[in-house]
């Protein structure tokens, strides 16, 4: 999988840092590491200089570079400093630095991890005091939001959208017109792709792509807050069974059955007419298949309308930290529109204030149903310790065209509903 990808769809999303959030936060905070249920630990605060160590889950230099200039200008206006670290592993650095009492000031924390970090009271619920914070997009206040409380603001986003290969597209005779809206759609085209002998769609077998139909569908693994697990709903039963129907019709393929790492990669190959993958995806056919031309759409609506997935991180600032008024001040100037787009021209990003939407599809216009997504978005899973059921979900996915589907999502709420107590 091209690192872009990793960075933007997860920023280290692994059981690594599931393990490393649970077995050390989690279990330290019970053991007594001065983490409290209310808001966290609250550590003696400085008022002089801050000397802030940041650290991020950098998707490559140009981000590192990106972010370490922004910091320098930060440290130099504020009398300060900033150290920006890229962690090698950032499951593990985190993982350590919480176990040993001395985490970073700021750091990235990726929705799927929030809540493990928030429902130990690891994190400083900061983000109301940003300027205009319900400037952020809502589903991403949602996604960094428990149990009522904004914690943190979101750094930037991704969102899934159909990619299609202009080419592929043509050898089966279909136009802009063809472009599929809805499910119908998207298996009527298939068809006439399959007809072409092109393979109509690949799809990554995990639900951070196949669970963009359980949305369509009107369907989720949780509740909006978190609280009560959703897995085996009539909704998502029936977006399983779609997909199931398109797996065993060969009118989709997951990447590795097309002998590929990922969807962009199987697409890049010009293996499939179709994927549905993130504005991640720009850069990896860039550097790797410079030569496909493509155009990307949102993806097609459901039974229930439009739906796709976010991908988002915030700026986590720690509750031990002593420079929280320091740290809420870096943020406020990372997370200004401005700079945000400078962070979007440096490295392919996409603001997650609605203040930068203009600009930035004025500036970047095929990315339009990328950023159009946010609207109907579903962020992760908003639920702490919910890292092996999710595993065990993908491992479902990746069996989907032999399993029932409604067999597969009973174990998922069964797991879901042991996992939220």
């Amino acid at each position: 999988m091209k690192r872009s990808n990793v960075s933007r769809n997860s920023n280290i999303r692994t059981a690594a840092l599931g393990a490393a959030v649970c077995a050390v936060v989690l279990s330290s905070a019970a053991c007594g590491s001065g983490f409290d249920d209310k808001g966290g630990q609250q550590a003696p605060q400085s008022s002089g200089p801050a000397q802030l160590q940041i650290l991020i889950g950098s998707s490559g230099d140009a981000e590192t570079a990106a972010v370490k200039d922004a910091a320098a200008k930060w440290a130099s206006a504020n009398g300060a400093t900033a150290t920006v670290t890229p962690a090698q592993d950032l499951a593990q650095q985190l993982g350590q630095a919480f176990a040993g009492s001395s985490p970073p000031d700021v750091f990235y924390v990726d929705a799927s991890r929030f809540a493990d970090y928030a429902s130990v009271g690891a994190l400083e619920p900061y983000a109301d005091k940003i300027s205009n914070p319900d400037d952020f997009y809502p589903s991403l206040r949602t996604a960094f939001t428990h149990d009522g409380t904004f914690y943190c603001a979101p750094k930037d986003f991704s969102t899934l959208a159909l990619v299609i290969n202009q080419d592929l597209w043509a050898k089966a005779k279909l136009t802009d017109a063809d472009v599929p809206t809805t499910w119908d759609q998207l298996t009527a085209v298939s068809k006439k792709l399959k007809a072409a002998d092109v393979t109509p769609i690949t799809i990554g077998d995990t639900r951070d792509r196949v669970g963009a139909f359980m949305v369509e569908a009107g369907g989720w693994i949780t509740t909006p807050d978190g609280k009560q697990a959703t897995a085996d709903s009539p909704e998502n039963v029936a977006a399983l069974d779609y997909v199931q129907s398109l797996l065993k019709d060969k009118l989709a393929q997951y990447p590795k059955a097309l002998d590929s790492g990922w969807g962009g990669e199987a697409f890049g190959k010009g293996k499939a007419a179709m994927t549905i993958e993130g504005n991640w995806i720009k850069g990896a056919l860039q550097a790797d298949f410079p030569d496909v031309k493509y155009t990307v759409h949102e993806l097609p609506a459901g039974p229930k309308g439009k739906g796709t997935l976010s991908f988002t991180n915030c700026w986590g600032i720690s509750s031990k930290s002593k420079y929280k008024q320091q740290a809420i001040s870096f943020v406020e100037a990372m997370t200004t529109a401005d700079q945000q787009m400078a962070f979007a021209r440096a490295f392919g990003v996409m603001p997650s204030r609605q203040s930068a939407k203009d600009a930035y599809v004025k500036e970047f216009p095929n990315d339009a149903p990328f950023v159009n997504g946010v609207d109907y978005a579903q962020g992760p899973v908003n639920a702490p310790k919910m890292d092996s059921v999710l595993a065990d979900f993908d491992s479902g996915i990746q069996q989907l065209s032999s399993t029932a589907p409604k067999t597969l999502l009973e174990r998922v709420q069964k797991n879901t509903q042991a996992a939220l107590g």
